[in-house]
């Protein structure tokens, strides 16, 4: 399917950009999918599609029993150790660079404003590249670790900033917030608690649009005005928006599970688990910048 975030959208696994959970076929070795009565169902229309009984030639009674197939994943194909592996090395990437930055650039009163600059210009590098990823067809290892590491340097001058002058602490309770609320999706996901669908897609781009939107008119009036434009990310309503921000994270994190799991069900190739990886990486960092955001604001208001 095509799972987006909030700030970069970012391609799937279906060559049209539709669901690949509902447009496509599944790959020998993965789970059998019902394309009968389903009105979504184009088995032609998945570049990575294999005959699903080509490698198992029991492949015919596994599915009329609803087993998946058994044959093994065919070579090239994305693994979920791929899928770990990049993302692993990309998360390692921006946390070096973040470190870096938060030994280099120190954020006293007389290092402050080149600190915060180096770190506002770095963040705006880090999404020029992730524009420049996700309108890419295929995906690019190089131009995401270094997405990775401009990212890593503003998430190290930002985290420096709170937690040395606002709330000592705040980095790391970002960071278990932000842990928390991955291993929370990934338990509720795979149990079946989440079922991620067209409707809840739907309604996550849609809250996440107006959510954005929000937040641009937010960011105009303080540029015009100066202060923190309408309060939208200060005060009661900033710890409001703080929480929300939080939910669409989760929610992203689930449509990015779905993403990893199409991938795999669908034969994507094993570059595309750099992808998967990008996409994680994009929803962590908004999750972790809103759980450091709402730390600030509670300490601010003691």
């Amino acid at each position: 399917m095509r799972s987006r975030n909030p700030v970069f959208s970012r391609r799937g696994f279906s060559r049209d950009n539709g669901y690949a959970g509902f447009d496509t076929a599944p790959q020998a070795g993965g789970p059998a999918v019902a394309t009968q009565g389903n009105p979504y169902a184009q088995p032609t229309g998945n570049p990575y599609a294999q005959n699903p009984y080509a490698q198992n030639p029991y492949g015919q009674q596994d599915v009329q029993h609803g087993a998946p197939p058994q044959a093994p994943a065919a070579a090239g194909r994305m693994t979920i150790d791929d899928v770990v592996m990049r993302t692993g090395t990309t998360l390692g990437v921006l946390i070096v660079f973040a470190a870096l930055a938060w030994a280099l650039l120190p954020v006293d009163d007389a290092n402050l404003g080149r600190s915060y600059g180096i770190g506002i210009g770095a963040a705006l590098i880090a999404m020029v590249l992730g524009l420049v990823q996700s309108f890419k067809r295929k995906a690019a290892p190089a131009l995401i670790l270094t997405y990775a590491a401009f990212e890593g340097v503003f998430l190290g001058v930002i985290s420096s900033v709170v937690d040395n002058r606002i709330a000592d602490g705040a980095a790391m309770q970002a960071v278990l917030g932000t842990m928390a609320v991955f291993v929370g999706v990934l338990v509720a996901y795979k149990a079946g608690w989440i079922r991620v669908n067209r409707r809840f897609y739907g309604f996550v781009m849609a809250a996440a649009l107006g959510f954005i939107l929000l937040m641009g008119v937010n960011l105009l009036f303080a540029v015009i005005g100066g202060g923190d434009g309408l309060g939208f990310r200060s005060g009661p309503l900033g710890i409001i928006f703080g929480v929300i921000g939080i939910i669409l994270g989760a929610c992203f994190l689930a449509l990015d599970f779905k993403q990893v799991e199409d991938g795999l069900a669908y034969g994507a190739p094993r570059e595309e688990a750099w992808l998967a990886a990008f996409g994680l990486t994009l929803t962590l960092v908004w999750l972790y910048l809103e759980f450091l955001r709402l730390i600030a604001i509670f300490s601010s208001s003691d």
